[in-house]
């Protein structure tokens, strides 16, 4: 079992930066994948980012790629997603999850955090 928790959402200008964290409990985390997912209001969740078990290989969406990076510290159980020059459709609400698989969709993910808020002003 792995529980996840968010944190490092808020409000942010335009062409601003952010830094979240996805801190996780359990001694397996540095077994499992870890993926980016956001979702904004009246859309589905869709895919942000995601790093395997070693942190070596990491994969993006095109719509983040080249202003996003993720990146995880398996000796504190943490993966973070540092989101540079944001822009205002980048509003979502933003969600970590990890599971078996280097996945793009959310199916292979088991376990979910609970959400945090980014809102980008233009």
């Amino acid at each position: 079992q792995v529980q996840l928790a968010e944190s490092g959402g808020g409000l942010v200008q335009a062409g601003g930066s952010l830094r979240l964290s996805c801190a996780a409990s359990g001694r397996t985390f540095s077994s499992y994948c870890m993926g980016w997912f956001r979702q904004a209001p009246g859309k589905e969740r869709e895919f942000v980012a995601t790093i395997d078990w070693s942190g070596f290989s990491t994969y993006y969406a095109d719509s983040v790629k080249g202003r996003f990076s993720i990146s995880r510290d398996n000796a504190k159980n943490t993966v973070y997603l540092q989101m540079n020059s944001l822009k205002p459709d980048d509003t979502a609400v933003y969600y970590c999850a990890a599971g078996p698989q280097f996945a793009i969709v959310t199916t292979p993910y088991a376990y979910w955090g609970q959400g945090t808020q980014v809102t980008v002003s233009s």
